[in-house]
């Protein structure tokens, strides 16, 4: 499993999630946990169908509220409801330089 996502991780331009259920969660919180340890810096999103990763953002919004998130790490993940909005979100998208707490 992790050498494939490693293999489509190295061959993506951004990574993008449709809705899914625990493999494509595991899939996604990997990735954005490879972009804050700076393993990429490719854009990362949802495509928020129906509202379908609501949930998931209000879970990470309390993650930067009660400090186990950094604000400019959560602003990493993207969420959109079209593919057109989320490829918009990503064009020009650069990830913050922060520096590593270790």
């Amino acid at each position: 499993m992790h050498e494939r996502k490693a293999k489509m991780a190295e061959l993506a331009d951004a990574l993008i999630a449709l809705p899914g259920g625990a493999g494509t969660l595991e899939e996604l919180i990997e990735v954005f946990t490879w972009s804050m340890l700076g393993l990429h810096e490719k854009p990362l999103g949802v495509l928020n169908v129906n509202g379908y990763y609501d949930g998931l953002a209000a879970l990470l919004d309390n993650a930067v509220a009660q400090r186990f998130l950094r604000p400019e790490h959560r602003a990493a993940l993207h969420a959109e409801a079209t593919p057109a909005a989320l490829l918009e979100r990503f064009d020009g998208w650069r990830p913050s330089k922060l520096a590593k707490w270790l």
